[in-house]
């Protein structure tokens, strides 16, 4: 049994013709694009008279030579006080004094 070419676009118009957009694509890949970003159907950026300036492939290795990515994170150590039921002034540390008993209630060790 034949195969099918993968990711060949042969549609059928509303007229009943066929139509292949793989076939329109390559034609059409040098064509200015439609508005006013002055690039072609490729993604090359265009000059006066419709020359090509950069191609698609500078313009990408560019865009990735200069971008920076994420910013690197660094962890910070927060040593302020915090508020736990209310009360201020109870430092992380203090924090580990207290445990939970069987009714849910937080209270401090050895209590």
């Amino acid at each position: 049994m034949a195969m099918k070419q993968p990711g060949r676009k042969i549609y059928k118009s509303a007229n009943g013709k066929n139509v292949d957009l793989d076939l329109l694509i390559s034609r059409n890949e040098l064509t200015p694009a439609v508005g006013n970003a002055k690039v072609n159907a490729r993604g090359d950026e265009l000059g006066p008279g419709g020359k090509i300036v950069r191609k698609k492939e500078d313009i990408l290795k560019d865009y990735y030579n200069n971008s920076t990515g994420l910013k690197s994170e660094t962890v910070v150590k927060n040593d302020k006080k915090i508020d736990i039921h209310g009360t201020t002034g109870v430092s992380a540390d203090e924090i580990d004094d207290w445990e939970e008993n069987d009714a849910g209630d937080f209270i401090r060790k050895g209590k």
